[in-house]
C-alpha cells in the first residue's frame, strides 16, 4: 500500500509531505483546485514520461518520492528479475533538473521508466474516466474472466509453451527454406562430386604419375640413350670400363712405393666398382623398358582428368581438390538429412500443439464454468447501483487458432433497459453506466485477487443521491481487503472515508499553490456540508453532513 508521498517544486506545489493509511482515503476539493496535479505527480512516481513544463521553478529539481509497504504483494522474484535490492518499505523517486533531464530510482538504485512500469504495476491502479474505456476491450474482459477463473498459472504455462510453439515453427520454416536453396543446387553439388570421386584423390600421386606418363611416352629414346651409354661404358678395348681397367691395372704396380700411390689405387677401384654398378643398373633399366599403349592412354587420360578439375576448382594441388570433395560430401549429405530434421520438427510441432490444445481447453473451460457467476454477481450489484434492468451475455467460441491467451473469442454483450437487444458494451452503456459497472467489477475482482491499491478519480461522474451511497458502501467494502483511494465530488462517498483529505489553492505574491490537507472532524464536517450546499454553509447542511458520517 501507498504509505507516503512527498512532491516538491512540481506544477502549482511548492513542497507537500502526506502519509496514508489502510483502508478508505477521501480526496476532495473544489474544481481546479489541483487534484489532477495530485494524480499527475502520482503518475511520474509510477513511470510516466516527465515533462520540464511540470517543474513549477526553473532555478530547482523537481523531487516526488512514494513510499509503498509491500510486505503482501509477492514481489521478490519480480525484484531479482528487475536487479533491484528487495525492501519491504520500497521507496520509488522520480527527479526533473532545471535542465529537463529526468532520473528514476527504486531503493536508490537507478531505474529506466520501463522497469518502473514493471513494478508500479503491481503498486497501485489509477483508475480514471479514460481507464474505463478499458472496460469495452477484449483484453481487459479476459483479464477479468481469468482472474475469477483462477487462470492464472494455466496462462502462464501457455504462454510459455506458445513461445516454444512459435519458435518451432520458425525453425521449421528455416528448414524447408534451407531445403528448397539447397536443392536449386543438389544436382549440380552432386554432380561435382561423382566427378572428384570417380578419380580416387586419396589415391592419387601427382609426381609418380607424371614421372610414369613421361617413361612411358619416351620409352624408345630412353632405350636409345641407354644402349649408347652401356656402349661408352662396355666396347671392348675402347670402352670406359676397360679403359678403366688399364688404369687400375698400371696403378697396381706404383702401390708399392707409397702411402699416396696406394690411395690414388684405391679412389680408382671404388670408381672401376661403382661404374660396375651402373652398368648393372643400366642392363636391369633396359629389360624393365617396355611399350604400353594402354597404359600411356590410361595415365595420360588421368593426368588430364586432374589438371581439368584443377582448372574447373580454381587450385594447383591435389589436397586443394580432396578439401572441394569434404565440403561438397557435407553439403550433399545435409541436404538429403534436412528430410529428417524437417520430420522430427513436424513431430516437435505436433507434440506442442497438442500440449498448447490441452492448455487452451483447460483455460477456456475454466472460463465457462465462471462466466454464470461473474453475470450473478453483476447484476445483483448494479441492481444497488440503480441499474436494475441491466443484464449481461457473456460469449465465449473456441477458434482453431492460438491466440496469446488461449484459443477463445470473447463476447461481452450488455442491455441497459428492459425491450432493448444485447450489444457490445461500447455501443450499448452510457459513461455513467460504464463507470457504475468498472465499479462493480474492481469490487468483484478484489473478492477473488489480491488487488495493488487502486485509486478511483472520480468514478462517481454522472452519478448522485442513493447510488452515490452504494457507490462508496462498496468502496467502504473493498477497503477492508486493500487500500483504497476516492478522488470525489459527492458528499455520500466523501463521508464513508476512515481519512479524508482536502486540495486547496492559496496565493501570495502573485504565485499560486496548491496544498494538501488532512481535515480533522470538524473539518470533515465543513468540508461534506459545504458539498452538499455550498461555500455559505447552513444547519440544516452541518447537521445532513454530521448525519452522513454518523
Amino acid at each position: 500500500m501507498l504509505t507516503s508521498l512527498y512532491i516538491k517544486n512540481y506544477a502549482l506545489i511548492d513542497e507537500l509531505n502526506v502519509s496514508f493509511k489502510n483502508g478508505l482515503t477521501i480526496i476532495t476539493g473544489e474544481t481546479g483546485a489541483g487534484k489532477s496535479i495530485l494524480l499527475g505527480g502520482l503518475s511520474l512516481v509510477l513511470g510516466k514520461r516527465a515533462d520540464l513544463s511540470q517543474v513549477k521553478s526553473k532555478d530547482y529539481k523537481c523531487i516526488i518520492e512514494a513510499t509503498f509497504d509491500i510486505a503482501n504483494y509477492n514481489l521478490k522474484r519480480l525484484f531479482e528479475t528487475l536487479d533491484l535490492d528487495y525492501e519491504v518499505q520500497t521507496i520509488i523517486r522520480r527527479e526533473i533538473s532545471p535542465s529537463g533531464k529526468s532520473r528514476a530510482f527504486i531503493n536508490d538504485t537507478p531505474v529506466t521508466l520501463d522497469d518502473l512500469s514493471k513494478l508500479s504495476n503491481h503498486l497501485i491502479d489509477i483508475h480514471s474516466q479514460h481507464q474505463t474505456q478499458e472496460l469495452t476491450k477484449d483484453d481487459y474482459q479476459f483479464k477479468v474472466l481469468d482472474a475469477l477463473a483462477n487462470n492464472s498459472e494455466d496462462l502462464q504455462q501457455y504462454s510459455t509453451q506458445l513461445l516454444q510453439f512459435k519458435s518451432l515453427e520458425k525453425e521449421l520454416e528455416h528448414l524447408i527454406k534451407a531445403k528448397s536453396e539447397l536443392i536449386k543446387e543438389y544436382d549440380y553439388n552432386l554432380y561435382l562430386l561423382k566427378e572428384l570421386e570417380e578419380v580416387k584423390l586419396e589415391t592419387i600421386r601427382l609426381e609418380e604419375l607424371e614421372e610414369t606418363y613421361e617413361s612411358l611416352n619416351n620409352v624408345e629414346l630412353i632405350g636409345e640413350k641407354l644402349n649408347a651409354t652401356k656402349a661408352i661404358l662396355n666396347t671392348e678395348d675402347v670402352g670406359v670400363m676397360d679403359q678403366l681397367n688399364m688404369i687400375q691395372q698400371e696403378l697396381t704396380k706404383l702401390t708399392a712405393f707409397g702411402k699416396i700411390y696406394e690411395t690414388l689405387y684405391d679412389r680408382v677401384s671404388s670408381v672401376n666398382i661403382e661404374l660396375n654398378d651402373i652398368s648393372s643398373e643400366l642392363d636391369n633399366l633396359e629389360d624393365s623398358l617396355i611399350t604400353d599403349p594402354q597404359e600411356l592412354e590410361r595415365v595420360s587420360n588421368t593426368l588430364q582428368t586432374i589438371n581439368n578439375l584443377m582448372q574447373k576448382h580454381s587450385v594447383s594441388l591435389v589436397e586443394e581438390l580432396i578439401v572441394i570433395k569434404a565440403n561438397l560430401e557435407t553439403k550433399v549429405s545435409n541436404t538429403e538429412s534436412l528430410d529428417d530434421d524437417i520430420a522430427l520438427k513436424e513431430i516437435e510441432i505436433a507434440t506442442s500443439k497438442k500440449n498448447l490444445t490441452e492448455l487452451a481447453s483447460i483455460i477456456g473451460e475454466k472460463r465457462r464454468r465462471i462466466v454464470p457467476k461473474l453475470i450473478k454477481k453483476l447484476e445483483a450489484m448494479l441492481i444497488d447501483l440503480g441499474m436494475p434492468n441491466a443484464k449481461f451475455k457473456i460469449k465465449l467460441q473456441s477458434i482453431e487458432r492460438f491466440l496469446s491467451n488461449g484459443t477463445d473469442e470473447l463476447q461481452f454483450l450488455f442491455m441497459a433497459n428492459r425491450g432493448s437487444s444485447f450489444n457490445e458494451l461500447k455501443k450499448s452503456a452510457s459513461g455513467g453506466e460504464l463507470s457504475r459497472i468498472m465499479l462493480a467489477i474492481k469490487a468483484i475482482l478484489a473478492e477473488y485477487i489480491q488487488l495493488p491499491s487502486i485509486m478511483f478519480d472520480e468514478i462517481d461522474t454522472g452519478v448522485s443521491g442513493e447510488i452515490s451511497h452504494k457507490m462508496g458502501s462498496i468502496m467502504k467494502q473493498m477497503s477492508s481487503r486493500m487500500q483504497v483511494f476516492a478522488i470525489t465530488h459527492l458528499p455520500q462517498i466523501a463521508s464513508k472515508g476512515s481519512m479524508h483529505f482536502k486540495v486547496y489553492k492559496t496565493d501570495s505574491d502573485d504565485t499560486t499553490h496548491t496544498n494538501l490537507k488532512q481535515l480533522n472532524e470538524d473539518e470533515r464536517i465543513v468540508e461534506i456540508a459545504q458539498m452538499l450546499g455550498g461555500l455559505n454553509v447552513t444547519e440544516s447542511a452541518l447537521a445532513h453532513a454530521k448525519q452522513l458520517l454518523n
